[in-house]
């Protein structure tokens, strides 16, 4: 399975109730996680669900037919709904990502704005080797949680993740980026303007200039290169149809 295969299998676009009580493990593509994922199919295949957070990439995946919309782990998409499912369902809730300092201050705004939010643990999503990282995973499977969502950046999250689930444990799964520590500076992290007209990318620039390189470098290599793999897959759909009907 090519990677636009894989995509299309695994894009859905269901409810909201499917993407908060499936008991699987959902990731996002944006253009810069999309470089990883290519070159990444089998860490990406293991995930039941993959949605698109990304606005360039929703009108992109329309070219091979999927109706995509757009959606990301934070708290103008499917963060709230997350939240809000497991005080409705008693369910628990533990996070992995950013650093420290960061994950100690969104735990506390988390908590202060769901006080019934069940949170069975957490920890920063940086790890001194993979003796730790395992034990992590461990502690984890041992605590079994109903939901875990993990911030650890692109494919480290991924990576986590997925070792969580093919160590045993069955639970609700979210990769969330860089959420965790935009909570932490702010929980109503994106303006309202700014979630209105779909500027997400322009205001984490301003925020967080760090990315100016990713958005300015790797999303316009990131599209090129889906735009290739996209003709590169429309010609193996044609060739192999008129192979078919050669024979």
């Amino acid at each position: 399975m090519n990677n636009i295969e894989l995509l299309k299998d695994r894009i859905k676009n269901g409810s909201n109730d499917s993407l908060i009580n499936s008991n699987k493990i959902i990731t996002f593509l944006n253009p810069f996680s999309y470089l990883f994922f290519r070159n990444e199919l089998k860490v990406f295949s293991d995930f039941d669900i993959i949605l698109i957070d990304g606005i360039s990439l929703v009108y992109l995946t329309r070219l091979i037919n999927l109706n995509t919309k757009r959606y990301s782990f934070d708290m103008t998409s499917l963060a709230p709904l997350v939240f809000e499912n497991c005080i409705k369902n008693n369910l628990s809730i533990y996070f992995v990502g950013s650093t420290e300092k960061s994950i100690n201050i969104f735990i506390k705004k988390i908590k202060s704005k769901y006080l019934k939010l069940k949170i069975s643990g957490y920890r920063n999503g940086f790890f001194n080797n993979s003796e730790e990282r395992h034990e992590e995973i461990q502690k984890i499977i041992l605590i079994n949680p109903e939901v875990v969502v993990v911030g650890m950046g692109t494919p480290n999250q991924e990576e986590f993740l997925t070792s969580l689930r093919n160590y045993g444990w069955s639970g609700s799964g979210y990769t969330c980026g860089g959420f965790i520590h935009q909570t932490a500076t702010n929980i109503n992290y994106y303006p309202r303007l700014i979630k209105k007209y779909n500027f997400k990318w322009l205001y984490r620039m301003y925020d967080e200039p760090k990315l100016i390189k990713r958005y300015f470098i790797f999303y316009p290599t990131s599209i090129f290169l889906f735009i290739i793999d996209l003709m590169k897959y429309k010609y193996y759909k044609i060739t192999n149809k008129n192979s078919h009907k050669k024979n």
